[in-house]
């Protein structure tokens, strides 16, 4: 499970104190909660790392942060929501890379990370895993994409949205792969999750924190891990590069950021 340290909590009191409302931030913050708005589904990774720093920030802050869900459109409903708050650190969000990967696929979003958002600190790195149903019958990324080359656009991949993190690595993985899969966007990576379970998907590439569960008690079969190294979750699952393709790292970053 992801651990978040104190550092990233004290830096949540600094942003407060640096803003427009100076001193009076620096002698009454935090007076009331918090409120952390999440641009997934209740039980998405994001969601799972918001819940984790609340309960962490709530004894130290002196005040409840209460985690609140806007999903839709790759996040940028939350993220909207929060850039046209009051920047008095109240009002509080958690971008991701499907975040910016979102932003860069749709340029003309109301919103930018870099215009709109001042980050106050990085909150979790995550492995994303490259799974799949068990009544696919593959056993390898080679066995995979052999499946996907004798049933072009049959097999098919999920994700939280079109231009997020989860549907890029799907892309990727098709075009470095010479195959052609089909998309199914979903809600939240729990939903795709559900149906790779059940077998209406074929794959997933998920964040692995989301998944564990699922690996271990065999309810999905683990490829490879799309990274640089073997995640310290699931170390028995072989990297992209391992498994035949190099160069294969979509890491999930987290951080916490306010208004502008």
């Amino acid at each position: 499970m992801p651990h978040i340290d104190r550092r990233a909590i004290s830096l949540l009191g600094l942003a407060a104190i640096l803003s427009p409302l100076g001193a009076l931030a620096a002698e009454s913050y935090p007076s009331r909660p918090i409120h952390l708005i999440v641009g997934f589904t209740a039980g998405a990774t994001s969601d799972i790392i918001a819940r984790i720093f609340a309960k962490a920030a709530d004894p130290l802050l002196g005040q409840n942060v209460v985690v609140e869900n806007k999903p839709g459109a790759g996040s940028s409903i939350a993220a909207e929501y929060v850039a046209r708050s009051v920047n008095d650190g109240y009002t509080l969000f958690v971008p991701t890379l499907s975040t910016l990967t979102d932003e860069i696929v749709n340029p003309d979003r109301s919103t930018h990370l870099d215009k709109d958002f001042s980050p106050i600190a990085l909150l979790a790195s995550i492995a994303i895993v490259l799974i799949v149903a068990p009544n696919a019958n593959v056993h390898s990324v080679s066995e995979l994409i052999t499946l996907a080359r004798s049933k072009p656009g049959r097999l098919s991949y999920g994700s939280v949205g079109a231009g997020t993190l989860l549907h890029l690595a799907g892309v990727l993985f098709a075009q470095r792969a010479g195959i052609q899969l089909l998309h199914v966007p979903y809600p939240g990576s729990p939903q795709a999750v559900e149906d790779v379970v059940a077998g209406r998907i074929t794959m997933l590439f998920a964040p692995a924190s989301s998944v564990i569960g699922q690996v271990k008690s065999g309810k999905v079969l683990a490829l490879a891990t799309a990274a640089d190294k073997r995640s310290s979750a699931l170390p028995e699952v072989p990297t992209m590069a391992e498994a035949g393709m190099p160069d294969f790292d979509t890491s999930l970053w987290l951080c916490l950021a306010g208004p502008k």
